[in-house]
């Protein structure tokens, strides 16, 4: 069965074609009288204007892209909400694409936003964008970069320091006394956790502590349980005595793990995550973990964006957050103090 169109919708109000134009278009310019016939045979008919074709007629779309690699994940889903409510403000919907981390979908979701034309492109993705974006940019799709400080100065980025990050859980860690502290996280190509394993490798050497790299190669609750239940077979001595996970996912995992073999959290291991999602707190020994839940990040990538649409130079095209440290349960008893 074939959608009905506007000439249908015409016939039925007995108007002019022109007319129901004017009324998706051009209200003010319909008459009440007609406007009412039309929206009666729009609904007898379930007819869907083409929001599309109408973008093209006016030359300017109302959409934005947002490539996200994983929207299971609660981080994810917490920048979508702030960058759709910000998107809204300005008049704008957001077209939500979930790659699940492959490079091919990716790819094909970028090809199918500017298919669509959208007024901009997001993009977070765990490899390198700049190559990829810079093509869309030269045919004339503006684009910002998410979670990862872009290379190329051309293209506007918003990102959270995670070598500074890295550096905070362990530094916390040795403050409480650990000396023994293993690092969860992969693959280690991947840009985010490879700065995190920089910046808690460095604070691991200047303190002269041992330092245990566990590479995995997805970075889920359930991979961290399997982390959490292979440190629980060693024998004691042979256990770290603090796990750095490279997120609040693999962190739990091995809370979870840890908890259930009868391990005692913190006195025996310590656990730390990263990103504070907000299933950090809310877990039965709550996670210490390394905030990435900035007020006004998802606005600040909406705003560079825009700026780069606009032709405008925006005032911090790679805008850098810096991490805080949110201590609970998992490292110690001072529940939810910043450090």
């Amino acid at each position: 069965m074939s959608r009905p169109g506007i000439r249908e919708v015409a016939s039925v109000a007995e108007v002019a074609i022109g007319t129901v134009s004017n009324f998706l278009n051009h209200p003010e310019r319909v008459s009440e009288a007609k406007s009412r016939r039309i929206r009666e045979a729009i609904e007898a008919l379930g007819f869907v204007p083409s929001s599309a074709g109408r973008q093209l007629r006016m030359g300017v779309s109302t959409l934005l892209g947002y490539l996200v690699p994983d929207v299971s994940n609660p981080h994810f889903a917490e920048i979508a909400e702030s960058i759709e409510r910000r998107a809204d403000e300005r008049g704008l919907s957001v077209l939500i694409a979930n790659s699940h981390r492959s490079r091919e979908r990716e790819d094909a979701y970028l090809r199918l936003f500017e298919q669509h034309q959208v007024r901009g492109i997001i993009a977070a993705s765990h490899e390198p964008l700049d190559a990829r974006l810079a093509a869309a940019r030269e045919r004339g799709t503006a684009s910002v970069i998410v979670g990862q400080r872009a290379m190329d100065a051309r293209q506007p980025s918003v990102s959270v320091d995670d070598v500074a990050g890295g550096r905070l859980a362990v530094e916390h860690l040795v403050d409480r006394g650990r000396g023994r502290i293993a690092f969860v996280g992969g693959p280690l190509s991947v840009v985010q956790v490879e700065e995190r394993l920089a910046g808690g490798s460095a604070a691991a050497r200047a303190h002269g502590v041992a330092w245990e790299v566990i590479e995995v190669a997805e970075r889920t609750l359930a991979v961290g349980r399997a982390v959490g239940e292979a440190l629980v077979a060693r024998a004691p001595q042979a256990r770290p005595d603090a796990v750095f996970g490279a997120n609040d996912l693999l962190a739990l995992g091995v809370l979870q793990a840890l908890v259930a073999a009868g391990i005692a959290v913190p006195d025996e291991i310590a656990v730390v995550g990263f990103d504070d999602t907000e299933f950090a707190a809310a877990s039965v020994i709550p996670l210490t973990s390394v905030s990435t839940r900035h007020a006004g990040f998802g606005e600040a990538v909406v705003d560079v964006l825009f700026d780069t649409i606009s032709g405008r130079q925006p005032a911090q095209p790679h805008r850098v957050f810096a991490p805080e440290l949110i201590v609970r349960g998992s490292t110690g008893d001072t529940e939810g103090a910043v450090a």
